[in-house]
């Protein structure tokens, strides 16, 4: 198609109106010339100005966010509309015959050659698919898609014109009706592909200096090759010669109306919407009703009246679904009237969502009074309550029910309608004096339903309803009702996701456990999961409700029972292919509920119920932790309600918990989470005065020690222990210095012992953390030898109480100190090497600084090492300035303190190297 030459539109049409071979036909009325005028109206200052006004109004009420795209529905529809029979495609295969026009032609020749292009769409050879499944026939529409997309990308304009006629005129064929939604889907998904291709093509031929049009552009600023473009292919859809392709392939290309015309859009509408009048098959015709109704959401939402018109069209025309041709065709395919009105659904409630979108509450008064008009088809009826705003729906509710009793239900069945209105009434409240009365006519219809299926289709929805505006006494009929229609036949082996979900809806409304656990029904409810993926996942609701929703512990009986069952349930489920992620989340759960649980200050009941839940959840390590934690927690909590009152049966409690960790620990994985708990059980016990106790703890942390592998898991990842021992050790150390000598195992032997541990301990070669921990027990060392410990535990004498500062418990801690320190020095010899002599800088200043901190430094020994370590620090030029300037200025301000002045001496003796 060449453009050079041409004007406008309008000159275009007139130059060629002599010439025209159309014209003695049709005594020079030809459809394109009238087309042409009718796409170029004149337009006055005074309508630029009305349709201005008209335009901004319009766009004030696009469509918002709150509409539903067509978009979300059509994987339902696919997925709902299916069929194994086979299918077959009738397709335009013709030639490539392209004629091209040279620069200037007349306007004779253009016309000729778009008639010939038209013909040769029409008249080429045909190729027919036949027995394709659907899978195969959804590959080849995709196929074709693609094949329209390559062809407009090569330039090949005519031959992506020919695939959507060809595909269009697929939407006429319905010889497997039941496949239809879903072949309308399939074949308007190609149609928008065309429709945007052309769209941003003509868009594309408006730009002026690389400038492209506004959004909200008018046709004035339209250039006149981009008009005559767009009248081009409005020029070759009209001449389409079968209404059904012909009305599809302009419909989508209507929003190219706006390069022509401000008023093009509203004036085809109504032109189009005329056109499926010609339809003689009503599902043929209602679909393309719904496509028109889509397109003109998308280019004008606000033109309602076509909306409307269509809608009030297909009322019309309603009466031919019991005509005998469809009847005729319904009997070949062997299809069913109730399944033949479901395939109008998709469509029926598109039109209808166009129309009540922002319609105002008039609108469903007169919607009603049409359907009542019709009998109260339900269909219709069905529609128009899917459609309507919920709040209009449930301030109507009794009317709706009064129409559904006076439906015919051969076609759609009653409780189909009954289920809609549920669905409504889940989002609005209808008026209060009606509520009763609306479940008792719904659950009526509801109760009588023979199939298990719809029973609980319309049961899951109207749950909602009564948990929401009544009492446990209605919920717990409706419970019943459900147990007794889905127990025969193990029915509610095929309904677990409605079971699900009205589980789901209870427990968002009766979040008040101890009413839940009321209602007789729900336990014999939840024993209809017999799935065990299922139970588990309806398990996990309840808790995380319950966890939601208790504010306060509780203690009864009746909460305890039926939770500790659920959190069995999910123990149980854990086997050897559980993901650690289902493993976490189901331990979490279990230990949101024992935190809940308290029996106040019975604390004997409390620690039962650590007993029975240990026994119960034995296989997830994360509650044996919590059980541990909270034992531990009622230990203490014993030991501050009994405050002065040290009864026997006081002291056996606390025992009683300590043994209840002392069994229990062992039983853990991680090395390090066992270790922390002995630690934490014998600080515990320590508080409560369980002296052996605490032995028995603290001993079980030294024996564990040598355990500790080199490398463990840290979220999945395997990562070195030593620095997580080093925390630990440190951590024990603080509390071995409250910890009393036992009588019979001599002085210090908890320390001896761990000493020993750490002295065997095998250490990675290029570690410095064995030397690091040596140094933290001289911190450790240092503070036994005061004559008052800087921290006790109450009613607990430690060490210093013990021996008063005795020579020989000193000297005692004296040799231990040498022996620390020679191990310390003989490690600093080993990295006398050049690459570790910068590790053995850091190592001689941190020993260096314990001594400062924590040595008698008139101790002529202990001075001399001070000095030895200073100067190996500095030995090799790897210690930092800055550092050592401030370490010597500490020092000399500590000689001014009392008692102090030996410091000065030692700050002499400090030299200070230069690194140059």
């Amino acid at each position: 198609m060449s453009r050079k030459g041409s004007t406008s539109s309008t000159s275009s049409s007139s130059s060629s109106s002599m010439m025209d071979p159309l014209s003695s036909v049709l005594d020079g009325t030809d459809p394109l010339s009238l087309f042409a005028a009718a796409a170029d109206p004149v337009i006055t200052t005074a309508t630029m100005d009305n349709t201005r006004k008209k335009r901004d109004k319009d766009d004030s009420s696009a469509v918002g966010s709150d509409f539903e795209p067509w978009s979300s529905k059509r994987g339902e529809i696919l997925a709902r509309y299916t069929t194994t029979e086979k299918l077959s495609i009738n397709l335009y295969m013709g030639s490539e015959k392209g004629k091209a026009t040279a620069t200037g032609s007349a306007v004779s020749e253009k016309v000729r050659t778009r008639l010939e292009e038209l013909d040769d769409l029409e008249e080429g050879s045909q190729k027919e698919l036949l027995n394709l499944t659907q899978q195969d026939y959804m590959n080849r529409i995709e196929e074709l898609n693609q094949s329209l997309k390559d062809a407009w990308s090569s330039d090949q304009k005519v031959k992506a014109l020919k695939i959507v006629i060809q595909c269009s005129k697929l939407l006429s064929d319905t010889t497997v009706i039941q496949f239809y939604p879903s072949k309308f889907v399939l074949i308007t998904d190609i149609l928008d592909t065309f429709g945007k291709l052309v769209y941003e093509r003509i868009l594309s031929m408006c730009m002026d200096n690389r400038v492209s049009l506004s959004d909200n552009f008018s046709p004035e600023s339209v250039n006149d090759t981009a008009k005559e473009t767009c009248l081009n292919w409005f020029f070759k859809i009209a001449s389409i010669r079968e209404l059904i392709p012909r009305f599809y392939v302009e419909a989508a290309i209507l929003k190219c109306n706006k390069f022509l015309s401000k008023t093009g859009i509203s004036e085809c509408l109504p032109r189009l919407t005329s056109m499926i009048r010609g339809i003689g098959d009503p599902l043929v015709a209602v679909y393309a009703r719904a496509y028109l109704c889509r397109v003109g959401m998308e280019v004008a939402p606000q033109l309602k009246e076509s909306l409307n018109k269509n809608f009030f069209d297909f009322l019309l025309t309603f009466k031919q679904i019991h005509g005998d041709t469809v009847q005729n065709q319904l009997i070949v395919q062997c299809v069913e009237i109730p399944l033949y009105l479901t395939l109008y659904s998709p469509a029926i409630d598109w039109i209808l969502q166009c129309i009540a979108y922002r319609a105002p509450e008039v609108l469903l008064t007169e919607m009603m009074e049409r359907c009542k008009k019709l009998g109260n088809n339900a269909l219709l009826l069905n529609s128009v309550m899917s459609a309507f705003r919920a709040e209009f729906i449930a301030a109507r509710s009794m009317d709706f029910i009064g129409m559904i009793k006076e439906c015919d239900e051969s076609g759609f069945p009653k409780h189909l309608l009954f289920r809609s209105l549920g669905l409504n009434l889940a989002l609005a409240d209808p008026p209060e004096n009606d509520r009763l009365q609306i479940l008792n006519e719904a659950w009526k219809v509801i109760t009588k339903l023979k199939n298990p299926q719809d029973y609980i289709n319309c049961a899951e929805v109207w749950v909602e309803y009564t948990c929401r505006h009544f009492k446990k006494r209605e919920v717990n009929t409706v419970l019943a009702d459900i147990i007794k229609h889905m127990t025969p036949d193990r029915a509610f082996e095929d309904a677990y996701p409605q079971l699900q979900s009205i589980i789901q809806k209870v427990i968002t409304y009766i979040y008040d456990f101890s009413l839940l656990f009321s209602v007789e029904k729900f336990l014999p409810f939840l024993d209809m999961f017999q799935k065990e993926n299922v139970r588990v996942e309806v398990c996990k609701c309840i808790m995380e409700s319950f966890i939601k929703h208790q504010q306060e512990s509780t203690k009864d009986p009746v909460i305890l029972n039926a939770l500790l069952h659920i959190c069995k349930t999910m123990h149980d489920s854990v086997n050897a292919l559980t993901l650690e992620d289902e493993k976490r989340m189901l331990a979490s759960l279990i230990n949101g509920f024992i935190k809940m649980v308290s029996f106040g200050r019975d604390f004997e009941q409390q620690l039962s119920f650590y007993v029975e839940a240990r026994s119960m959840f034995c296989n997830l390590e994360p509650v044996l932790v919590q059980l541990i934690h909270s034992v531990n927690q009622l230990a203490m909590e014993t030991r501050k309600v009994m405050k002065g009152n040290h009864s026997r049966k006081t002291a056996a409690f606390v025992r009683a918990c300590v043994a209840f960790c002392f069994i229990t620990i062992p039983s853990l994985s991680s090395i390090f989470t066992r270790l922390n708990l002995y630690l934490h059980s014998g600080q515990v016990a320590l508080a409560n005065q369980c002296l052996s106790q605490a032995d028995a703890f603290f001993k079980a942390a030294v024996s564990l020690v040598p355990e500790v592998p080199k490398m463990i898991s840290i979220d999945g990842k395997m990562r070195p222990s030593d620095a997580f021992l080093l925390e630990f050790l440190c951590n024990f150390f603080s509390t071995l210095l409250v910890v009393p000598d036992h009588p019979e195992q001599g002085v210090l032997f908890l320390v001896r012992g761990l000493l020993n541990v750490i002295q065997d301990y095998t250490w990675e070669d290029n570690s410095d953390d064995k030397v690091r921990i040596y140094t933290n027990v001289l911190h450790l060392l240092s503070a036994m030898t005061q004559e008052t410990y800087i921290y006790h535990v109450d009613k607990v004498d430690s060490n210093d109480t013990l021996y008063g500062g005795d020579s020989k418990f000193l000297a005692e801690i004296n040799k231990l100190c040498e022996t620390v320190i020679a191990q310390i020095l003989d490690h600093l010899k080993t990295l006398g090497k050049e690459e570790t002599l910068k590790r053995q800088s850091q190592l001689a200043l941190y020993l260096f600084n314990t001594i400062l901190a924590h040595g008698d430094l008139r101790n002529n020994k202990l001075n001399q090492l001070s000095v030895n370590l200073w100067n190996l620090a500095q030995k090799h030029g790897f210690a930092d300035t800055k550092t050592m300037v401030k370490t010597l200025e500490y020092i000399r301000r500590r000689s001014k303190q009392p008692e102090m002045s030996h410091f000065a001496d030692l700050a002499l003796r400090l030299p200070l190297q230069s690194r140059t």
